[in-house]
Order: C-alpha cells, then structure tokens, then sequence
C-alpha cells in the first residue's frame, strides 16, 4: 500500500541525529529516501557504540531504516556534478550542516533554487541560520541546557538533568518534517519550493508550551520540581513497596475516585484539599499521607486498585517491561526488519495510523554505499564511469 509521501523524492545531506530523524519519518511515510555519505566512513554514528549487532552499530540502525545509501565526495568537482544532478531531481533536499557549509559547497538554497525551483530545503542547525549563534556548533546535551528544558528537568535539591532520550535532536528532526509535509502542500498550488529553516533550539523552546507560560504569567522561572506537576495534585510519582507508581488527578471527580479508592476519604474532609488549588497550595502534607498509603501496597496492588476506579496511573516501566505490554504489542510500537548483516533486528513503531496511506518499515538501515551503483546509474552514468569514480573515490 502506497505510503502518503510515496512518489516524493528526498536527497538526505544529513548525518548524527537531528537531521536523519527528520528524513526517517519522511521514508516512513513512503518518500524515497538517498542518504548521501562520506565514501569509507559514512554516517559518523555508524561508529557510535557499544552495542553493536554483528560489528552494525544499533544506535545507526535504530533511525536509519527505509534510506538508501549513496557514498558521495561532496568536495570534488565531479562529486558536485553528481550532487547537482541529484538537486535536480529531488523534490526535498535536507541538510544539518553547520550553517554556511552548503553554501561552500556550491549548493547554497539560492543556487539549488536555480538549479531546481520546486525543490524544498530544509536546513536544520543548532540555532538557525542567522543569529549571533547561527555558526555556533550543537549537540543534543547543550542545547537541551540552553533551551530551558534542563532547568526544569530532575529533582528539586539535585541538579538539573537532561531528558533520558535525546530530545533536543529529535524535537528538531520532528518539526523539520512536518515543516516539509506543510511545504509540500504549498507547492501544489503554487509550483515553487521553498526554505526551511529549523533550529533545535527553537525546538526546545516550542516544547516548553505550559511552563512558558507560567514565566510569561509569573516573571519567574519555574524551576525544578522533581516529578509532581507544578499545577496540579495529586499528580506526581509515589513509592509503592516494590517499585514506582504514576498517579495524575486531572479533575476533581479523579480526586474523589481517587481517595475512596484508597481508603484515603479522611482526605476529601480536609479543608486544606477542598480544591486543586488548594492541594497544589498544601501540597507536602497531602502528598506524605498519600505516600504512607502507598508504601502498603505494591504497584500491582495499587494500579489494579486505581485503574478499577479509573484514575490516570501507571509504572515506571523499564524498556523491557514497555515492548511486552500487551498495550505496545497491539499498537505494534516494536517492528522487526531483517539486515543483511545484523540479521533480524528491532526498531520502534509509528506514533500514528492512516488508514489509507499507512507508515511501513520497507527496509532496513542500509550498508555503507549499498545504493551507490544504482542511483548513479539513474543519474545517467554508464558502468564505466561509476567504476572510474569510485577508483577516484569520488564515489
């Protein structure tokens, strides 16, 4: 079945995290996909491990299925021939260089515009394309600080803590996406392409929504608060004799559920918990009686008791607990997909179903290269040629 991209063509300039992130949801929805590489070493997270699976690394495999490998040297003239020829074939062309690099390279937007007038850039940095920090160099950990997430993130006499997934790349690939999807609609009525230009810092500002808001609101920083709400309670994690327990009171019917539940009615008599705000106001007296009780009961106990009562709850799941809910299983948030070398292997699912132009794993991650022959001999170049520039290195 024909995904909602198929037919788009994407060229990836892309390595690292932000960028191939960002043309992975885009093969996943059926665009094809050339990952152009550096002949002889590729992707530089090919080499980002342990673990590895039969000398592939996981981290690569992990956000690099549905691509085709194309090793190319940028630099050399015939390498921009072949990169020219790909712009203007390409319907999306997607780079995470650092700003100005591509313009060194003779593909700055304008001059792929003019090879190609439909073509969608999108360029995706650190901090943008203009700026006082535009030629600044990122990685996920510094921006995740920069951008504000950071301050808000751990427990609230420790340290500030960056999130357990590296949310400042992902966020970053995720609105380059869907910034492409948005270009791509445009060009139907008006025929042109145009730029994108995403940045993983604007991305980790877009994420801080309710917590902005607050500062807006407040003039003062929200600061760390460990994992309870900052405007609502119960809503935090609680300690059960055998693990960890999530519970979110979003309304004050959940609160009341909540406490009989629990054998906690004393609670709904308390005028300090009348209301939200005033629990949210007396919070440390609530949530320690909330935390004797549940040192009584294991999180079995204690979920079976919550979700029968239909209170938001749940575990703190480690990730082997996760891909055997019976919940992910149904949702097949777990694919399998088979690599020439690794073998069978294990990537995450789609987030989202359309029920007409369904996402799909249609091949693995691809081998340095594997792609090389094929695509240039779409590009015209006869089995001579390709020889003589892989001799050269070119490819």
């Amino acid at each position: 079945m024909p995904g909602s991209l198929d037919g788009v063509r994407v060229l990836d300039l892309t390595r690292a995290l932000a960028g191939p992130y960002c043309s992975l949801m885009l093969g996943d929805m059926g665009a094809e996909v050339v990952k152009v590489e550096l002949p002889g070493s590729g992707d530089e997270t090919r080499g980002w491990g342990p673990p590895f699976i039969e000398g592939e690394s996981s981290y690569f495999l992990s956000i690099n299925r549905n691509k085709k490998s194309l090793t190319l040297d940028m630099k050399r003239p015939e390498g921009r021939e072949i990169l020219r020829r790909l712009v203007q074939r390409s319907d999306v062309l997607v780079e995470n260089f650092r700003p100005g690099t591509m313009g060194r390279l003779g593909m700055s937007y304008d001059e792929a515009a003019g090879l190609n007038p439909r073509l969608i850039y999108c360029s995706i940095s650190g901090f943008g394309q203009t700026g006082p920090r535009a030629g600044q160099p990122a990685y996920d950990q510094i921006v995740q600080g920069m951008g504000g997430g950071m301050s808000l993130t751990g427990p609230v006499e420790g340290p500030p803590t960056k999130f357990g997934i590296p949310i400042g790349d992902i966020a970053a690939g995720m609105f380059g996406a869907y910034a492409v999807a948005c270009a791509l609609y445009v060009r139907e009525s008006t025929g042109r392409g145009q730029w994108i230009d995403t940045s993983m810092l604007g991305g980790q500002v877009a994420l801080l929504t309710f917590q902005a808001g607050r500062y807006f609101a407040t003039g003062q920083p929200p600061g760390l608060a460990g994992n309870r709400h900052p405007s609502i309670a119960p809503y935090e994690t609680f300690v059960a004799s055998d693990g960890y327990v999530n519970v979110g009171c979003g309304t004050e019917g959940m609160w009341r559920r909540f406490c009989g539940a629990l054998g906690l009615d004393e609670l709904l008599e308390d005028p300090r918990f009348a209301t939200n705000r005033d629990r949210v106001s007396n919070r440390e007296p609530l949530s320690e009686r909330i935390q004797r009780r549940f040192a009584e009961l294991t999180v079995a106990e204690a979920i079976g008791t919550l979700e029968a009562a239909e209170v938001p709850c749940g575990p703190v799941s480690t990730l082997a607990e996760v891909f055997a809910d019976p919940q992910t299983e149904h949702l097949e948030l777990r694919q399998r997909v088979v690599h020439p070398i690794a073998g069978e292997t294990s990537v995450t699912g789609f987030p989202w179903k359309l029920s007409e132009t369904p996402a799909e794993v249609r091949s693995p991650a691809p081998l340095l290269g594997e792609h090389t022959d094929a695509v240039l001999r779409e590009l015209g170049y006869g089995e001579e040629d390709i020889e003589r520039l892989r001799s050269e290195r070119v490819v």
